[in-house]
C-alpha cells in the first residue's frame, strides 16, 4: 500500500514534513512501519498550490529516496496547501500518469488502497465517468478512475461527491460472490480547503493520521512523521476529516446520510 502526507495551513517548505522528519515519507518509502508494503519505490509525487488556481505537480517513476531532485525541490518548495505521495502499485504499470497526486482543474487527488479484481471491475468504474471528464483519463489506475467519477457527481459539496462515488464502488464490489474488498483512504483538496477519507468494504481501512496546531496547521498522513504516536490522532474508519480554510478539522462519518434516508 502507497504511503502520503497532505498538509494545509501556513506557508512552509515542503521538505518540513516530507523529507526532514525522523519518520519521513522518504523513510517511509524505504521502511513503512504500518502498511502492508514496507518498501513503497513504484514512483512517487508532488503536488501543491502557489499563485495559480490549479496546483503544480511533479511525478516520476524512480523511487523516491533515489531522486535528488525531490530533496532539492522539497527545500525550496513552500506552499500553504500541499499533498506528497510514494507508491507500491497494486497491478498497474509503473508510470507517470499513474503517480500520484491527480489533477483535474482546481482539484488534487492522491488515494491509498484498491478496488477489488480491477482488472475486471475497471469498465463498470470507468463507466462511472462523465464523457466530458473522460480526456482528463491519462492514465490506467483506478484511482485516478475514483477521483473523477467523484468529480463526474458534482463538487459543490465533495464530501457528497465523495459519499455518492463510494456507494457506487461498494455496490460494485459486492456483487460477485465472494463479494470483492475496497480499501479508500484517499485526500482531496481545492487549493483552500483539504478532505481526508478512511473507508474500506470487506476489509479493513488503512491507516490515516492527522495532527493539528492552535494556528490551524494540519498534516494528515498514512503514518506518523515522528516516534511520538501520542502527538497524532487516529481518524476512524468509515469517516472523513474536513479542514475548511481557516477553520479547525471536523470528523465527521462517511454515508451516515444516506444510512439515516435509507430507514
Amino acid at each position: 500500500m502507497c504511503r502520503w502526507i497532505a498538509y494545509r495551513g501556513e506557508m512552509t517548505a515542503l521538505e518540513h514534513y516530507v523529507t526532514e522528519p525522523s519518520h519521513s515519507l522518504i523513510s517511509q518509502s524505504i521502511h513503512a512501519l504500518e502498511s502492508t508494503a514496507s518498501v513503497n519505490g513504484d514512483g512517487f509525487g508532488l503536488g501543491w498550490y502557489g499563485t495559480h488556481p490549479e496546483p503544480g505537480l511533479y511525478r516520476e517513476i524512480r523511487p523516491a529516496w533515489s531522486d535528488d531532485n525531490l530533496r532539492y525541490l522539497c527545500r525550496h518548495l513552500q506552499s500553504h496547501l500541499f499533498f506528497a505521495h510514494v507508491r507500491a502499485a497494486t497491478g498497474t504499470p509503473i508510470t507517470r500518469p499513474n503517480c500520484h497526486p491527480f489533477a483535474c482543474g482546481q482539484w488534487m487527488f492522491m488515494h491509498n488502497g484498491f478496488v477489488g479484481s480491477w482488472n475486471r471491475l475497471r469498465r463498470q468504474v470507468e463507466a462511472l465517468i462523465p464523457d466530458k471528464l473522460y480526456p482528463s483519463r491519462i492514465g490506467t489506475t483506478d484511482s485516478e478512475a475514483m477521483f473523477l467519477a467523484m468529480m463526474g457527481a458534482g463538487m459543490d459539496d465533495p464530501v457528497a461527491a465523495a459519499e455518492t462515488t463510494l456507494m457506487r464502488l461498494t455496490a460494485l464490489v459486492n456483487q460477485n460472490d465472494p463479494a470483492d474488498r475496497m480499501r479508500f483512504t484517499a485526500a482531496l483538496s481545492n487549493g483552500r480547503d483539504l478532505y481526508a477519507f478512511r473507508y474500506a468494504v470487506n476489509d479493513r481501512a488503512n491507516t490515516l493520521y492527522y495532527r493539528e496546531s492552535e494556528k490551524n496547521n494540519i498534516v494528515v498522513v498514512s503514518e506518523p512523521l515522528d516516534n511520538e504516536p501520542g502527538n497524532w490522532l487516529s481518524v476512524p474508519e468509515n469517516h472523513v476529516l474536513v479542514a475548511l480554510a481557516g477553520a479547525r478539522a471536523r470528523i465527521l462519518p462517511l454515508l451516515h446520510r444516506h444510512q439515516q434516508a435509507a430507514e
